[in-house]
């Protein structure tokens, strides 16, 4: 009997999890009608998730992660991504790397970088309509994901960020954070996108699919509720239409 009430418990407290919704922050999102709100896009590839932000918009405030966007090949657009520090960086044919995939997925604490891609074209016009989601972020939810990136930067004595390998305009810096699990790359995207003031599911952060449903919820709710009624934006866990 007492083995049933700790496996009801268990499974209980996973439901719980798995519906833990992140409540978003009114000041941060959505952006007021009566400010110029900052564009950016959340983009899918079927499995990875990365922020798409004007290159502008991360130079601002200077620090590390304006250095990093400095040193990048020209373009107005900056796609931001996170990952294990091999497998994300690694440039050959996935199939011959489902070990080392095995292993970052696996084993904890493994060292991660943050990659800084520069796009010349405006991602609306590169990426496909399923594959993206617009998102309007305001000022101060611009400068919390900036933040919250920026913190993920490992810097040097000097404060700058390190390098940890380039392959074209793609470049990769060492981050603080660490990649398992229990902390993947769609986890981190989610991360900024509560930063940025915008509601999510943490726990059920694993897929692309989830972060992208989420951010469509929230920008939906926006425009439907108006613009600067942020206290009326709440995560709908009803099943999305594609």
């Amino acid at each position: 009997m007492p083995g049933r009430f700790l496996l009801a418990a268990l499974i209980g407290l996973i439901a719980a999890l798995w519906t833990l919704t992140r409540p978003g922050d009114p000041a941060l999102y959505p952006a007021s009608p009566k400010e110029a709100g900052v564009t950016v896009y959340l983009l899918d590839n079927g499995f990875h998730t990365d922020l798409a932000v004007p290159r502008a918009a991360l130079i601002d405030g200077g620090g590390a992660l304006a250095e990093a966007t400095a040193s990048l090949e020209p373009g107005d657009w900056v796609l931001i991504g996170w990952g294990d520090a091999t497998f994300y960086v690694d440039q050959s044919p996935i199939q011959g790397r489902l070990a080392d995939g095995a292993r970052a997925f696996f084993r904890p604490h493994n060292p991660s970088v943050v990659m800084l891609d520069p796009q010349a074209q405006d991602p609306a016009r590169r990426f496909r309509a399923r594959d993206r989601q617009v998102l309007t972020l305001s000022q101060a939810g611009m400068a919390a994901l900036r933040a919250r990136v920026q913190a993920s930067l490992e810097t040097d004595a000097a404060g700058r960020p390190v390098l940890a390998a380039r392959f074209g305009d793609e470049a990769f810096f060492k981050s603080r954070e660490t990649f398992w699990f229990g902390h993947l790359c769609n986890h981190w995207t989610a991360d900024l996108l509560s930063a940025a003031g915008l509601p999510i599911r943490p726990f059920r952060a694993v897929t692309s699919d989830e972060v992208m449903r989420t951010a469509a919820r929230a920008e939906t709710l926006a425009r439907k509720n108006g613009r600067g009624q942020a206290g009326a934006v709440k995560l709908d866990l009803k099943p999305v239409r594609d």
